[in-house]
């Protein structure tokens, strides 16, 4: 998926130190550390209401030897260490962001007037600004194509811009979440996403818990249930068929599914393969990897790379989703795949991507 700014134009031609002023005694220090321990205990035995804990651990981030159909951003595999954190048993539903606008008021970008002054700076100099009648508030919507594609890299074929769609009408300007109150939150772009977490006290994940946590302590695997692809239908939603041209709904469904409509991980996290993508904090960078890997060390807690580099869309500012999503397939990018990895535009909304959160025991305890 690619930001929106590129398919308009293809239509159209707090860590601050503070020094004590009193030195604490050993005992002080003793005391205080004991009521953190009992503190993190006591969450982690009884974890807010939604979310399951994820125990610190070590794991090969990356593609797994035996995935033949992982691609080269996937590798190679590189050792990680997380610490342990709570993360959302499912992503985010319509229901639960509903609740969040509803107190907050908050906007979301794909309802916002679009300004062609910070949209143009994403794109080569001199691109011309799309008429009027393109430059509205909508979002991204999938449509199948009439006959088999050739050329899967052109994502304009089976993709286009859709005027007054967003996360309250998601199917189109007429439509509603009546019905839907239990599927993911969708057409939610990275800003949106960040104003939930802010709201609920929670943050998105970083790609390396994400990956961790999807792996359900099943970490030699391709799939979070094995290796075994014939399990696919009965794992995750996902295309199957000729993408983008035919499903054959073997898994039930053709867009987003409800949450928890599939089993879940050994973390008991639902849909970590297929469904909607999530959003992470971690630039998408693609040599990223390499470095971590030239290392030759575990990293601890990695935040991704600095800056964000992707030869293939040189000015756009891209974060990584994970998990794939209701249009995976095999032909087109299997990214219901562990590994699996990909960067999209900051400002892009579409109707595959969504998000879930997390919270460590010391963001809980603050609240």
């Amino acid at each position: 998926m690619k930001a929106r700014t590129r398919i308009l134009i293809t239509l159209v031609s707090f860590f601050v130190v503070v020094a004590c002023k009193k030195q604490k005694s050993d005992s002080d220090v003793l005391t205080a550390d004991n009521s953190h321990t009992e503190l993190s205990d006591s969450l982690i035995k009884n974890p807010p209401q939604g979310m399951v804990w994820v125990p610190a651990g070590t794991f090969l981030q990356g593609a797994v030897p035996q995935d033949k159909m992982a691609m080269k951003h996937e590798k190679p595999q590189h050792p990680v260490e997380v610490d342990g954190f709570f993360m959302d048993i499912t992503e985010v539903t319509n229901a639960q962001y509903s609740k969040f606008v509803k107190e907050t008021g908050y906007i979301t970008i794909a309802e916002r007037v679009i300004d062609w002054e910070e949209m143009k700076k994403q794109l080569p100099e001199g691109t011309p600004k799309p008429h009027d009648s393109i430059m509205q508030p909508g979002s991204l919507m999938f449509k199948k194509t009439k006959e088999s594609v050739a050329n899967l890299f052109d994502f304009s074929q089976w993709w286009r811009w859709a005027i007054g769609v967003n996360w309250k009408h998601p199917s189109g300007p007429d439509t509603n979440l009546e019905g839907k109150e239990n599927h993911p939150v969708v057409h939610i772009a990275y800003e949106d996403a960040q104003a939930y977490c802010t709201w609920a006290g929670r943050r998105l994940p970083t790609e390396a818990e994400w990956e961790y946590a999807a792996r359900g302590a099943n970490n030699n695997t391709i799939f979070f249930w094995g290796d075994d692809h014939d399990k696919l239908s009965k794992k995750a939603n996902s295309w199957e068929g000729e993408f983008p041209v035919y499903n054959t709904l073997n898994d039930g469904f053709e867009r987003t599914a409800p949450v928890k409509t599939y089993p879940a991980n050994g973390y008991g996290l639902y849909d970590m393969a297929g469904n909607v993508w999530e959003f992470t904090t971690d630039w998408y960078n693609m040599n990223y990897y390499d470095a971590l890997a030239a290392k030759k060390v575990t990293t601890m807690n990695p935040k991704g790379a600095d800056r964000a580099y992707n030869p293939n869309n040189p000015y756009l500012q891209e974060k990584i989703i994970k998990g794939g999503s209701f249009l995976c397939s095999d032909s087109y990018c299997a990214s219901y795949r562990v590994s699996s990895r990909m960067g999209t535009s900051m400002d892009s909304s579409a109707e595959h991507v969504g998000f879930r959160t997390v919270a460590t025991p010391d963001m809980l305890a603050k609240k």
